[in-house]
C-alpha cells in the first residue's frame, strides 16, 4: 500500500511519536492538569495501542464517551500533543526559537514593558540574520515600528530612518527569495507530474517558463537562500531538459553551498539531504563511478548524524534517498544479485515508514526493486514489483508508469509468455500513445517485441542486431536518452546477442571504464 494513505489525523500524529515524545506528553499533560487519570490520556493510550484507527472500538474502551464528546476530546488531544512537542522541540529548531522570542517580545509589549520588548526584538533579529531567516524579521520589524510610533522611547529620534531602510531591505530580500523558491517548486512540480521533457515542444515550454520567472538580478544575489533556490531551480531545469552536465554542476553547487556555510546544515538539513541526493543522481546518470562513491560516503556520514537520526522527517527522507543510491550503485557496477540481498531489509523499513512516505517515492523504490530483479534474471519478482506502479491511481510520474509497463512487457518476453505478448504490447502502445510519451527507442522496442512472437530462433539474432543498430546511436540524443536512464536497453540487447547475462555485460563495462 502506498504511503500517506487517508486516515485519521490524530492517529497519524500519535503513530509518528517516538518513545521520548510519548513519555514527555504524559508528563506534560499530567503536570498541567494535576490529574493522572484523565480521559485524554486514556484516549491517547487506546489509539497508541491499535494498529489501525477504529472509532467504534475507542467508544467501547472508554466508558461514558459519546461520539460527539469523542470528537471534542480528539481535537483537544491533538492540540495538547502539538503543544507538548513544541515545548520538547523548541531547543532543536531555529524557527521555533525565533517564534518564541517574538512571542516574548509581544507579551512584554502588551504589558507595557516596551524597552524589554525591544531587547527581545533585537535579540531575535540578530539570531534571524545569523541564520538567514529574514522571513521572521518582517513581523519583528512591524512590532518594533508599532512600539516606536505609538510610544515615546529614547530610540525614536534616530530609529525612524534606520527602521524604514531596514524594512525596505528585508522586504526586498523576502521578495527575491519568494520568487526563486516559487520557481524551484514549480519546476519540481513539473517534473513530478511529467518526468523529463519528451520533445522540443516540452523543452521550449519549460525554457520559456524558466526565463520568464528567473529574477533579472539572480546571478548577482549572494544571500544563502537566494543562492540555494537559484541552484535548485537550475538543477531541476537541467534535469527536465536532460542536460546532465549542467544538472551535475548545479547539484554540486547546491551541496557546496552547505560546505561553505556549515552552520546552515543544521538549519536546513532537509535541503542538504536532498542536494546530496541530486548530486548522487547526477553521478549515476553520467556513470561517474569515482564521484558517486565519494558522494555516497558523504551521505552515509550525514545519515549517521544525531540531527538526522532523531528527526522523523530526515530519517524517512534519508532512507528513501540512501536506498535509491545503493540500488543505483548496484546498477552501475552490475552486481544485481548482491543488490537483491538488500531488498528484504529495505522493504521492512519501507513498511515501517508506510504512513509517511509519499506516493511518488514509493513508486520509484518499487521500480528500483523491479530493476534489480530484472538484472538478476528473476523476471517473476520483477513483475511483482511493477504491479503497484502499473495499477497506481496517482497522476504522478507518467514517464515512470510508461517505463514500468515497458519493463513489464520485456519481463514477460524473457519468461516466454508468448500468449500474453500481443495483448500486452497493444496495451503498452495505447497507454504511451495516449500520453504522447514515445521516443524512437521505445517505438523500436515495441515493434521488435510485437514481431518477436512470430520469429523463429534463426530469425531472432538478425532482428536483435537490427534493433541494436537502430537505437545505439541514439544514446547521445537528449530526447532519446531517458529510455537508457530507466532501462539499459543496449546492455540487454548485447547480453541477448552474446549469450551472456545482463549482469555480466554491465559488470564488464564497469571494469572497462575503471581502466580508462
Amino acid at each position: 500500500m502506498m504511503s500517506n494513505r487517508a486516515t485519521d489525523i490524530l492517529f497519524l500524529l500519535i503513530k509518528s511519536l517516538e518513545k521520548a515524545e510519548k513519555r514527555h506528553f504524559k508528563l506534560y499533560i499530567t503536570r498541567n492538569s494535576g490529574k493522572a487519570d484523565l480521559k485524554i490520556v486514556k484516549l491517547f493510550d487506546a489509539i497508541e495501542r491499535n494498529t489501525d484507527y477504529d472509532e467504534k472500538l475507542l467508544l467501547k474502551k472508554i466508558p461514558g464517551l459519546t461520539k460527539s464528546r469523542l470528537a471534542n476530546l480528539k481535537t483537544h488531544l491533538y492540540k495538547e500533543i502539538l503543544s507538548s512537542l513544541r515545548l520538547l522541540k523548541s531547543a532543536d529548531s531555529i524557527d521555533l526559537q525565533l517564534t518564541e522570542l517574538f512571542d516574548f517580545a509581544h507579551i512584554l509589549y502588551k504589558k507595557g514593558l516596551f524597552l524589554q520588548s525591544l531587547r527581545y526584538i533585537e535579540k531575535a533579529k540578530e539570531t534571524a540574520k545569523t541564520h538567514h531567516k529574514y522571513n521572521i524579521i518582517s513581523p519583528l520589524l512591524s512590532l518594533e515600528k508599532r512600539i516606536e510610533s505609538l510610544h515615546i522611547t529614547r530610540h525614536v529620534q534616530y530609529r525612524a530612518e534606520t527602521l524604514a531602510d531596514e524594512v525596505n531591505s528585508v522586504n526586498l530580500h523576502i521578495d527575491r527569495v519568494g520568487r526563486l523558491s516559487n520557481l524551484s517548486l514549480q519546476l519540481f512540480s513539473w517534473f513530478v507530474q511529467n518526468g523529463h521533457a519528451r520533445n522540443e515542444a516540452d523543452e521550449q515550454g519549460v525554457k520559456q517558463f524558466f526565463l520568464a520567472n528567473l529574477p533579472v538580478d539572480a546571478w548577482q544575489l549572494d544571500g544563502f537562500y537566494e543562492q540555494l533556490y537559484l541552484y535548485q531551480s537550475i538543477t531541476w531545469y537541467a534535469f527536465i531538459r536532460q542536460d546532465f552536465i549542467q544538472y551535475y554542476r548545479y547539484s554540486q553547487r547546491w551541496v557546496d553551498l552547505f560546505t561553505q556555510q556549515p552552520s546552515m546544515v543544521r538549519v536546513e538539513t532537509g535541503h542538504y539531504i536532498k542536494g546530496i541526493h541530486q548530486l548522487l543522481n547526477a553521478h549515476f546518470v553520467l556513470r561517474n563511478h569515482c564521484g558517486f562513491s565519494k558522494t555516497i560516503r558523504l551521505f552515509e556520514s550525514v545519515v549517521s548524524l544525531d540531527r538526522v537520526r532523531q528527526n522523523d522527517n530526515f530519517r524517512v527522507q534519508s532512507f528513501i534517498y540512501l536506498s535509491t543510491a545503493r540500488i543505483n550503485q548496484h546498477f552501475m557496477i552490475g552486481n544485481f544479485k548482491e543488490g537483491i540481498k538488500r531488498i528484504p531489509d529495505m522493504k521492512k523499513e519501507l513498511h515501517q515508514y508506510d504512513l509517511f512516505i509519499d506516493s511518488h517515492h514509493g513508486l520509484v523504490l518499487h521500480y528500483k526493486f523491479a530493476m534489480l530483479y530484472f538484472g538478476s534474471g528473476d523476471y517473476g519478482r520483477c513483475i511483482d514489483h511493477l504491479q503497484p506502479i502499473i495499477h497506481s491511481t496517482t497522476h504522478l510520474r507518467y514517464d515512470l508508469q510508461c517505463y514500468a509497463r515497458l519493463l513489464h512487457l520485456i519481463a514477460h518476453y524473457e519468461l516466454g509468455n508468448d500468449m500474453l505478448m500481443e495483448s500486452l504490447t497493444k496495451s503498452v502502445y495505447r497507454f504511451m500513445s495516449k500520453l504522447q510519451n514515445f521516443t524512437m527507442v521505445e517505438e523500436a522496442m515495441l515493434r521488435f517485441l510485437r514481431r518477436s512472437i512470430t520469429l523463429s530462433p534463426r530469425q531472432l539474432v538478425p532482428a536483435l542486431t537490427e534493433l541494436l543498430d537502430q537505437i545505439k546511436h541514439l544514446e547521445t540524443n537528449r530526447f532519446q536518452a531517458r529510455a537508457f536512464a530507466y532501462l539499459d536497453v543496449i546492455s540487454w540487447l548485447e547480453a541477448k546477442l552474446s549469450g551472456q547475462t545482463l549482469e555480466k555485460v554491465i559488470h564488464e563495462k564497469y571494469l572497462e571504464s575503471r581502466h580508462r
